[in-house]
């Protein structure tokens, strides 16, 4: 009999279809992750208060909040391919801005233009729950947390040196780069999972039914909660750059180099606790055990003395994220029918986006005009709604897509 950790491995490399997608999202998060430690440096060369940079990071994720839906929304119409290529394209254009920007108006500029097409992870969410089957829509779910681990093995120690080297035009040329390559890939090598005659087959189920996210409780109840983790995650996120460099004096390059030695505790913690916690406590329990984790954790790291705390406090975050984050993306998009699947993720990727928003924007406030600790304060109180939330029992409906022209769609 094969061992538990051997079917767990064959559950995640289980769907080879979705391979292409992962180093799309891969690449994505890299470019993404390279602007984390210059984020300080550059309100330095364009002589603003850090405050006015988180505003300027957030103006990212105010366009995603709109636009992320419509996108999700126009994949569940047109199909998850072609949506997913306009938005890479999008993330191309604004980096290739971002490389040039000689101004904070072309900076804004660049990062308005990345958000109007930043629908990658509502499209890459719905092909998942398009492709994968809700036993192993958790653990597939979660590859998305694995693709955010690896890139920050790679992203802020590159954009660090890169930014040392050649100031904003290296590392937002490079990361232009790459979304040329996920383009290539997303052309020539993903499938689309959202094929002609899915999409026929859901008009034609919608036009019999009323589908309203909003009068389902469960849906509810899992977007509200993902609201308030996904707020208090990305405070802390967007704070780690500007504390290390307020509290601790360090410089970019330094700055990579420690999100990067975070990254690879990550990737070891990500590889070897994660799926032996899962598989023995099961998704709701976990997901419980990392709200829990979050909590401790942010009304801590605050109150970081040196390095040492500070690297702790990260690496139980990112254990914490990587126990809650993908088996709650698992647990929403269960929530809701297959026909529902890019309207859903675009609603929990919009909180996200909006997470973003507030993110930079409450972090880079706080540390700029309060004492540390009061940022630890302010995100555990708001780590607090979700933690209580979490131990809620639900049980979720079972969905299967309906056996309407099943001819056509075996020939697609």
């Amino acid at each position: 009999m094969p061992s538990e950790s051997k079917l767990n491995n064959r559950r995640i490399f289980k769907y080879p279809t979705l391979s292409p997608l992962w180093i799309a999202v891969f690449i994505d998060i890299i470019g993404f992750s390279m602007i984390l430690p210059m984020a300080p440096f550059i309100a330095e060369q364009f002589h603003i208060p850090i405050f006015i940079m988180g505003i300027v990071l957030s103006v990212n994720a105010m366009f995603s909040f709109v636009f992320g839906p419509i996108l999700g929304k126009l994949s569940d119409k047109f199909g998850r391919k072609p949506l997913l290529l306009i938005s890479q394209a999008g993330t191309f254009a604004g980096f290739l801005m971002l490389a040039f920007s000689n101004s904070i108006w072309l900076l804004i500029i660049s990062r308005i233009v990345d958000g109007v097409f930043g629908g990658n992870f509502p499209i890459a969410k719905a092909i998942v729950g398009d492709a994968v089957p809700p036993k192993d829509r958790g653990i597939q779910m979660a590859n998305i947390g694995v693709c955010h681990v690896l890139a920050s093995l790679i992203g802020p120690g590159l954009g660090g040196t890169l930014f040392s080297i050649g100031g904003i035009l290296l590392p937002g040329l490079f990361a232009a780069g790459l979304s040329v390559f996920t383009m290539i890939i997303t052309i020539f090598i993903l499938k689309e999972t959202w094929p002609t005659a899915k999409r026929e087959l859901n008009h034609e189920i919608k036009k019999n039914i009323v589908v309203s996210i909003r009068k389902n409780k469960n849906a509810m109840w899992y977007l509200i909660l993902w609201g308030f983790h996904t707020a208090s995650f990305m405070i802390a996120m967007a704070s780690l750059s500007f504390f290390a460099k307020i509290v601790f004096g360090l410089e970019s390059f330094e700055i990579g180099i420690l999100l990067m030695i975070t990254g690879i505790f990550r990737a070891l913690v990500r590889f070897t606790l994660f799926k032996p916690t899962i598989t023995r406590l099961g998704e709701n329990n976990a997901i419980k055990l990392g709200l829990g984790f979050f909590l401790g954790a942010f009304l801590l790291i605050g109150f970081s003395i040196n390095l040492l705390m500070f690297f702790i406090l990260a690496m139980v975050i990112s254990f914490a994220a990587s126990l809650t984050r993908g088996p709650l993306n698992s647990k929403i998009s269960q929530s809701v029918s297959p026909m529902e699947q890019g309207k859903i993720n675009g609603y929990s990727s919009g909180l996200d986006s909006f997470a973003q928003i507030i993110g930079p924007l409450i972090g880079t406030f706080m540390l700029d005009f309060y004492a540390p600790y009061f940022l630890s304060f302010l995100i555990g109180s708001v780590a607090l709604v979700p933690f209580l939330m979490g131990f809620k029992t639900i049980q979720l409906k079972k969905y299967d897509m309906p056996r309407l022209n099943q001819e056509k769609l075996i020939k697609e």
